[in-house]
């Protein structure tokens, strides 16, 4: 098997793993959302109208200061929803997971040992095995 050919197993086991299909789920549920995808729109359009505001030459300070409380008040609102709290969630689970890949594939690339590696930096790792003498 040569490296494209792993990494499309690697591709395929990682669309079966719970944490790419627990993000597949919440990103379908979050799409399918209608509540959620209106106050999207809404947050959208008021980002809008601030960037509006800001490109006129006689800019209205208290305009710009209230739509800025509306789209940080809207965006509070949107985070704290259910639906997209499981999406969140399951979307740091999943970048975590691809974080933890990325990392050993990286070690592996400098020299280092893929089957011993850690699944994280170091705390403090600045990606030179040098300075700390590497995975062992």
């Amino acid at each position: 098997m040569n490296v494209i050919e792993s990494a499309r197993a690697l591709g395929k086991a990682l669309q079966e793993d719970e944490k790419y299909k627990r993000f597949h789920e919440a990103s379908k549920a979050n799409d399918n959302d209608t509540v959620i995808q209106n106050k999207i729109g809404e947050f959208n359009m008021l980002r809008m109208q601030l960037n509006q505001e800001m490109q006129k030459p006689d800019k209205d300070a208290e305009k710009m200061t209230s739509l800025d409380n509306d789209i940080k008040a809207l965006y509070d609102e949107i985070m704290a929803m259910p639906v997209m709290v499981a999406y969140n969630d399951a979307k740091d689970e999943l970048d975590a997971l691809l974080s933890s890949v990325n990392y050993i594939i990286s070690m592996a690339a400098n020299g280092e040992d893929p089957m011993t590696c850690p699944e994280e930096p170091p705390h403090g790792c600045g990606g030179s095995c040098s300075t700390c003498g590497g995975c062992h």
